[in-house]
């Protein structure tokens, strides 16, 4: 089990049903619980607004429909995501490269590292603050 991920929910949108089986299970080997699976845009849609969770793991090609309103949704929400395909980053349509993607298939280690690294906080940078700063004095 994985202490930094102990407890966080993560939305699992997934079509293939053994992938999802094998995803689910890193997953509660990491210590997540699981919100779905989703295996359809507009399930994943439904859950978006009525579960709560921490981040996603968001399949690119959920039976030929291409996910990308789910990537919008969560975005809108500010909710964390990493996109889960077995096409090369390249082929993401532009304005959605710039996520973090694993790619099938991938190691339990590396969906734990992709999850820490989009649940763990960054820290403001000084120019960040300076500008806040400057900001709320004027």
């Amino acid at each position: 089990m994985n202490s930094r991920l102990s407890g966080r929910k993560v939305l699992v949108v997934e079509d293939e049903m053994i992938v999802g089986w094998l995803l689910e299970d890193m997953l509660v080997d990491l210590g997540c619980a699981i919100v779905g699976p989703a295996t359809s845009v507009n399930q994943a849609l439904a859950m978006i607004d009525a579960e709560a969770f921490d981040a996603a793991v968001l399949d690119v090609n959920l039976d030929g429909q291409m996910s990308y309103p789910v990537a919008d949704a969560l975005t809108a929400r500010g909710m964390p995501f990493v996109f889960s395909t077995g096409y090369d980053k390249d082929t993401l349509r532009d304005g959605y490269r710039t996520f973090l993607v694993l790619q099938k298939p991938f190691h339990p280690s590396e969906l734990g590292d992709a999850l820490a690294k989009l649940l763990t906080p960054t820290e403001p940078s000084v120019e960040s603050v300076k500008r806040d700063v400057l900001e709320t004095s004027t």
